[in-house]
Formats: C-alpha cells, structure tokens, sequence
C-alpha cells in the first residue's frame, strides 16, 4: 500500500499529471471549429515581456522543473541503501559516462529520423497538430535556455518514467513485460497535446528505452564489479537531451516556423 502511495504521489506531481493535462489539451483541439489539424502547440515560449524576467523565469522553471528528479533519487536512494547516482543507474566513470552519452547519440539519431517522417506524415493525414518547439522572444540567451529545458526535459522523463517507473512496478510484483508497455504508454500519454502522431511516436520510443534499460540493468546485476560499465540512463539521457537539443535549437535558429507544417 505503501509503495502504491508514494507512486500515485511522484506522478501526481510529475509527469502523470501532464499526462492528465495532455488528455484535456487533446480534446480541447478536437473540438475547436479547426479540428487538431488546424491547431498548433508551443512547448517553449517566452514567460515575459521584460529580458531579464523572461530569463529569470525560464531559469526558475528549470532548476524547479528538476524536482521531481531529485525526490526519486532520494525515493530510491532510500530504498536501496546505495549512492542515488547507482540507485538511478547514473553512475561510472568519466570514459564509462562518455561511452554512454556515445551510446545515446547513436540510439538519438536512430530514433529522431524515423521520428520526423511520423511527424511529417501525422500532419499530413491531420492526426497531429502543428508543434512549436520554440517560440521566444530575440534574446542572446535562446539557445542556452533551450539547451537548458531539453536538459530538464531529459532528466525528468528517464528518471521518472524510466527509472523509478520500472524499479516500482518491478517491487510492486508486476511482470516486466507489462511493467515496459505501462511505461511506455505513460511517455505517449503525456505527449498526447501533439495529437496521435506524438502519442505513437512516443510510444516506441518508451518501448526502446526502457527495454534498453532493463537489458543494461540487468547485465550490471550480473557483474557488479563492472556495473559503472552497464550504467543504463546514460545513454537515454544522453540521447533524449539530443533530440531536444537539435529539435528546439535548431528550430529556432533556422527560424522553421513556416518551413514544417
């Protein structure tokens, strides 16, 4: 019961509730008289009019955006006794962490191009709404604040919908097959404010990862003395944050606004 608390909890104040909110921005773009091929969804716009206040609430949303990482480091920190970085699978060396981030940047490009024509082709069918990723006002600091959101962005969904996700059901006795597809479903379901081609698209991707995890976890579980070797989040940190990167970055520097549909 315990365990079933603390979860209903963390997603409470995580990513179930964006899920909960997607839901409701995906049926609100239903209803509209343009339908969800008329709309459009900004996922990085300015919070001010004033520079250095849109600076200021952008770095505030970040480092409170992170939050949730830190309580389930500490959730499972506490259940294992251990360092939080090896509770997360975040540990290892520099050479084994740089092998990692390499590891994430083949599995981005892997992932990000196929990903692209389901956008482009959601779109084309009206099964996905316009998406913005970034619509800032001119300032010098656009691209550090973007790196700095797909930073969080990344954190926030591998620790939580990867990580603990999987390490709970695991405790709570469900069958990892079931435990992988509920985390996998969780990922779409709160990318579901981009209509079905992100909740499809996002769907896979769960489903790699956390297959990627669980198999990475597990050849840590059978050599210990390698385990920083095998440090699972790593590589979906890695390749995550270069999705965002690319995609909130390159967006708004190339200024595609009206290049993407």
């Amino acid at each position: 019961m315990r365990l079933r608390l603390e979860l209903a909890i963390v997603l409470a104040l995580s990513l179930g509730a964006s899920a909960i909110y997607s839901v409701v921005s995906l049926i609100a773009k239903l209803t509209t008289p343009n339908g969800l091929a008329g709309s459009s969804t900004t996922i990085n716009s300015s919070l001010a009019d004033r520079q250095w206040l849109d600076a200021t609430y952008q770095l505030l949303d970040f480092g409170f955006g992170l939050a949730p990482v830190a309580l389930v480091a500490y959730l499972l920190w506490m259940r294992s006794g251990e360092n939080p970085r090896l509770a997360l699978q975040l540990g290892g060396r520099g050479r084994e962490i740089a092998a990692g981030f390499a590891r994430g940047i083949v599995l981005a490009a892997a992932i990000g191009i196929p990903g692209l024509g389901l956008y482009l082709a959601s779109r084309g069918l009206g099964l996905s709404a316009k998406v913005i990723p970034a619509d800032l006002n001119a300032n010098w600091w656009i691209p550090l604040v973007l790196l700095l959101m797909a930073a969080k962005a990344a954190l926030l969904e591998e620790t939580v919908v990867v990580a603990y996700l999987l390490d709970t059901l695991d405790r709570l006795g469900v069958r990892p097959v079931v435990a992988t597809v509920v985390s996998a479903v969780l990922r779409g379901a709160y990318h579901l404010y981009q209509g079905v081609g992100g909740f499809v698209g996002n769907l896979v991707m769960g489903l790699i990862f956390a297959g990627y995890f669980r198999r990475l976890r597990a050849k840590a579980e059978l050599a210990p003395s390698r385990a920083g070797k095998y440090t699972a989040l790593w590589p979906l940190v890695a390749a995550h944050f270069a999705l965002d990167a690319v995609i909130f970055v390159g967006y708004s520097l190339l200024n595609l606004k009206d290049v993407l549909p």
